[in-house]
């Protein structure tokens, strides 16, 4: 009898898979729940029966609230603060089984102001939204922002003073650091606990600190980064001989314009990649123990990919093949190999100009991780 040529109940494309979503947001296209509903649709046409598990995630930056609650079974609430500009804004938080959970970009982020200057805008509403919720370890994502401030808008709304030369009391923000002469923090209202989730190592100051880098993003030109820096660099003085504490080596204490190291400085705070905090609320090892395979993704994948950012920090926690689902790769993307990642994919499939590569990033991710799968597919049924 010649042999059926016909696919037996074994064909690859019907073989069940355990197929781990952990996403980051495409910024400008999709949040992190939009890639990992894309990605599951794209999955599902080449392997109908593939059962699909998603973490829709976020490193610190805008989403981290969201991804959180719905990491953790949590409830999200607001709460009326001043924005970056000194106007009120709502501002989003997280309640979460054992902690409560602040979004730095809510209450001064970038999206909130109509023209950015970091040398006025305040973290001030960010202290307001910690203080109100004093009572619950708190879990601060540091990004996103619009200031430069040091935290110490943050840390005035707290209690803690800053005085000038003619001993007046004022809230410093980014122009008017240098002229902080001394801190009195003994009225400090702060939690029993306090992390911040940032995504980057950046020093405080030089030439890859807070200022230099980041400070052109919310626009600041060559003048201000200069300003700013000395501002810095003189704030960074007076808390070392006022509070005890030096900020200027602190890994990370670069983050949303030093409010990272602000934290550190007067509440004590732990800095923690972002990725780490929200993979433990999801419970990511149990989820990836389960998991044939793990797909990951962000905007654009490079070099700066390997400081906390979600795809590396993913591929840190496990041994199961991690493939990165990008919009985009860029230069240094290879090093990601040495910590993890098994393949990267990027979704756009022809010759694109930003506008259609964003308008059409759900079709394009699907489309990728229908290829994606069924290369997998494949290659596992010529094992």
């Amino acid at each position: 009898m010649t042999p059926s040529l016909a696919h037996e109940p074994s064909d690859p494309l019907q073989t069940p898979l355990n197929i781990l979503l952990v996403p980051d947001s495409f910024k400008g296209a999709l949040d992190s729940a939009g890639v990992a509903e894309a990605l599951a649709q794209g999955i599902r046409r080449a392997a109908p029966a593939t059962r699909v598990v998603s973490i829709p995630m976020a490193d610190g930056g805008e989403g981290t609230v969201d991804a959180l609650v719905a990491a953790a079974n949590g409830t999200r609430h607001s709460l009326r603060v001043t924005g970056p500009e000194h106007t009120p804004v709502t501002a989003h938080y997280g309640i979460l089984p054992d902690a409560a959970v602040i979004e730095m970009a809510a209450a001064a982020g970038l999206p909130l102001t109509n023209s950015p200057n970091p040398e006025t805008t305040t973290t001030y509403g960010v202290g307001e939204l910690i203080a109100h919720l004093l009572d619950h370890p708190l879990l601060v994502g540091a990004g996103g922002s619009a200031t430069h401030d040091l935290g110490c808008g943050a840390a005035a709304a707290c209690g803690v003073q800053f005085f000038d030369d003619a001993d007046r009391s004022f809230i410093p923000t980014g122009g008017t650091l240098a002229k902080i002469a001394r801190i009195d923090a003994t009225q400090l209202r702060r939690p029993k606990q306090l992390t911040v989730m940032t995504d980057i190592n950046n020093l405080l100051l030089g030439t890859e600190g807070a200022a230099a880098v980041f400070a052109p993003q919310k626009g600041a030109d060559a003048a201000m980064v200069q300003r700013l820096e000395a501002g810095t660099a003189h704030a960074a003085e007076i808390i070392a001989r006022d509070v005890g504490v030096d900020v200027t080596k602190l890994v990370g204490g670069g983050a949303a314009g030093g409010f990272a190291a602000g934290m550190y400085a007067f509440f004590g705070a732990q800095l923690q990649p972002g990725i780490e905090s929200v993979l433990d609320a999801a419970r990511f090892d149990d989820l990836a123990a389960a998991a044939d395979v793990i797909i990951t993704g962000e905007g654009q994948l490079d070099g700066q990919s390997l400081a906390g950012k979600v795809p590396v920090g993913v591929a840190r926690r496990t041994n199961k093949p991690v493939i990165a689902v990008v919009g985009s790769i860029g230069p240094g993307a290879q090093a990601v190999y040495d910590h993890g990642i098994t393949a990267i994919f990027g979704i756009t499939l022809g010759p694109q100009d930003l506008d259609a590569a964003l308008a059409h990033t759900a079709e394009n991710l699907a489309n990728t991780a229908e290829n994606l799968i069924r290369t997998w597919l494949a290659a596992q049924a010529t094992r």
